[in-house]
């Protein structure tokens, strides 16, 4: 017997609730964007600067020992990794970040030493093999680097979905991923998330997941749109969504199990990615369905391609990609 998670058919009207559902997406973007304004964001090393320390021990590198060691120095945010190379395996290799200390451009020499005797105590055979800073300004940049690349995924999106159906598709493709990036924001700002590169990738992700959820609903809304030319606008998106739901569904629930796993197991180093990850297909599966629907049918839209329409989408909106 196969899993359902959902039954094979179904009936459900999505719209029913369209105004509570539209009310309070707006409501958790408009809260986001307060706390982004008043609160802001934790930002890691990566957006605030700090130093690299690379070592080299005689010992295994136990990252939890070397977390210990490090703490009581009070140097604030600490990230360690363990480095490997396939061609020294018994190198021992691990890359310690630091965030910047205020008042301070680059590390002192104070500092370093301080972190060198520190984790000497762990292994007496430890040394650095590089010591790198990185200043606020390369920092600043990094945040405009960072905003840009999800100002220009999301333009993309916006660009292929309109070539792809009609531009009413590609607003409300749109607005669901912009809906899912601000409360994705608004949590990580919440509850003082560590937020750096890391979290820009999972957002980058997250864009592509919801949106590949939208364009299975619409897709079929599209089809349907031909196949059923007297039924209205609310019952073709409501036909949709039910024929989608068990992909959808079943599709949302296998990627949360592997990602719940890695939250779990993963361990500190990926378990804000993984976090902004759970959150982005939570809040992506429910975008698809309540935001990116709901705005369709406020805007309306062309019910047969077969005939040209001057006043409605474009000559792109037969193509497919």
């Amino acid at each position: 017997m196969r899993l359902k998670l959902v039954p094979a058919k179904t009936d459900w009207d999505f719209f029913s609730i369209a105004r509570l559902t539209f009310g309070l997406s707006a409501a958790a973007m408009v809260a986001s964007a307060i706390l982004f304004l008043t609160v802001g964001l934790n930002y890691g090393i990566d957006f605030r600067g700090g130093t690299t320390f690379r070592t080299t021990a005689e010992r295994e590198v136990v990252i939890a020992d070397y977390r210990a060691a490090i703490l009581p120095l009070g140097l604030g945010d600490i990230s360690i990794t363990e480095v490997f190379d396939p061609t020294k395996p018994d190198q021992n290799v691990t890359q310690i970040r630091v965030e910047a200390q205020e008042g301070d451009e680059a590390v002192t020499t104070e500092t370093s030493a301080a972190v060198l005797a520190a984790l000497q105590q762990v292994d007496p055979g430890l040394s650095f093999l590089s010591v790198e800073s990185v200043g606020p300004k390369v920092s600043g940049e990094l945040i405009r680097a960072a905003v840009v690349a999800v100002m220009l995924a999301i333009g993309a999106v916006l660009f292929y979905i309109w070539l792809r159906f009609e531009w009413q598709f590609s607003l409300g493709a749109v607005a669901a991923l912009i809906h899912d990036v601000a409360i994705t924001i608004g949590v990580f700002s919440l509850l003082g998330i560590k937020f750096d590169l890391a979290i820009i990738a999972a957002l980058l992700t997250i864009v592509g997941y919801s949106l590949n959820d939208t364009v299975v609903v619409f897709d079929r809304v599209r089809e349907n749109l031909r196949k059923y030319k007297k039924k209205d606008l609310k019952g073709v998106l409501n036909l949709s969504i039910n024929e989608t739901l068990s992909r959808t569904v079943m599709t949302s629930v296998t990627t949360l199990l592997a990602l719940i796993s890695l939250f779990i197991l993963g361990g500190d180093v990926i378990r804000g990615f993984v976090f902004a990850m759970i959150l982005g297909v939570v809040i992506g599966t429910y975008s698809s369905v309540f935001v990116a629907s709901a705005i369709l049918l406020r805007l309306g839209v062309k019910r047969d391609w077969s005939k040209p329409d001057a006043n409605t989408g474009n000559r792109f909106a037969g193509t497919d990609a």
